[in-house]
């Protein structure tokens, strides 16, 4: 591991001014950027921990809720506001990791989390994320966990959060502060699809510090679900997941949220599909139509091509459970 010196941070503008440092990274709960140290993937010469900063979960204007980015994954899953109110963001987290993880792991640091594919974690591999024009041996290499949407030839790996893709289906909006002052970005717009250029992995400005996240108000709760599939009950990344919030109206979808987790550089939002869905009755010839759409550009890899079918499969039964228990009033 390379040396580093560590600062604790005494406020946000502590930790902007000491962010602004060449060699600078911020810790949160350090689940990930500490094993990226221990594998000399990441080469901080100063880490400025901000796990005392941001740590409140408060009610937003309007009726939403605003998050601090040092609240603990543990804490925003048990929080009773958000059981009641954003019951997919709950579940979303609880399948996210181990609890020992997520006692530690920060808001903050999980939707900057970086990607686990096996090639970028290893230093023999060619990866243009790691080192620019590399090459990317997964594209020909076991890749059954990567991204079947918004890949590009420079990079095919996913985002591996399960909390950004709930938080991308409930529209969040975070609040960033760096040296130009505090700004709201929507999270959708946070993660970056690779295109040329894989290593720039979010729209975060150098020494940008994410302060808070703030959920507007979700009239999805009732009608709401995260379902991941993985290759064992606990503790895996998802190869498909659906974040999916579902507002009905005598059987005719009024309104609807889906996003999908395991397919992408990104949370990936279904726009493509909530489109085809808004106004028609919830129908499975309906419910076929729009997983059509959001996956007609789904490429998938020599190990991957079965995720194409699995995420057709797991939408539409989703959002079909989700009528169905709207018919029924559970």
């Amino acid at each position: 591991m390379t040396p580093f010196r560590y600062e604790r941070a005494p406020d946000v503008q502590g930790a902007i001014e000491l962010g602004a440092r060449a060699g600078v990274r911020y810790l949160g709960g350090g689940t990930n950027l500490v094993d990226l140290m221990r594998e000399t993937i990441e080469h901080p010469r100063v880490l400025v921990d901000v796990t005392g900063l941001s740590g409140e979960i408060e009610a937003a204007p309007h009726g939403g809720l605003k998050i601090g980015a040092g609240v603990t994954n543990t804490a925003l899953a048990s929080d009773r506001r958000v059981r009641e109110r954003y019951p997919l963001l709950a579940r979303a987290i609880l399948s996210g990791a181990s609890a020992q993880i997520r006692n530690v792991a920060t808001v903050g640091g999980n939707l900057l989390q970086r990607t686990r594919c096996a090639y970028f974690y290893d230093q023999a591999a060619h990866c243009n994320k790691r080192s620019p024009d590399a090459g990317c041996d997964a594209i020909a290499g076991f890749n059954r966990m990567h991204a079947i949407l918004g890949a590009s030839p420079a990079c095919v790996a996913t985002h591996p959060s399960d909390m950004a893709v709930a938080m991308a289906a409930l529209d969040a909006m975070l609040t960033v502060e760096g040296e130009a002052g505090p700004r709201d970005i929507a999270l959708v717009d946070l993660h970056r699809l690779p295109g040329d250029t894989p290593r720039i992995e979010t729209a975060l400005r150098p020494g940008e510090l994410i302060t808070a996240v703030t959920l507007p108000p979700n009239p999805f709760a009732a009608r709401s679900a995260y379902r991941k599939v993985r290759d064992r009950a606990s503790y895996a990344f998802a190869l498909v997941a659906v974040a999916a919030g579902l507002d009905l109206e005598g059987g005719v979808i009024r309104d609807v949220r889906l996003a999908l987790g395991g397919v992408a550089h990104k949370p990936w939002r279904a726009w493509e599909a909530e489109a085809v869905l808004r106004g028609r009755p919830a129908t499975k010839a309906v419910l076929h139509e729009a997983a059509e759409a959001e996956l007609a550009t789904a490429r998938g890899l020599r190990d991957n091509a079965f995720k194409i079918d699995l995420a057709r499969r797991l939408i539409v039964d989703t959002l079909a459970t989700l009528s169905q228990s709207a018919e029924t009033g559970r």
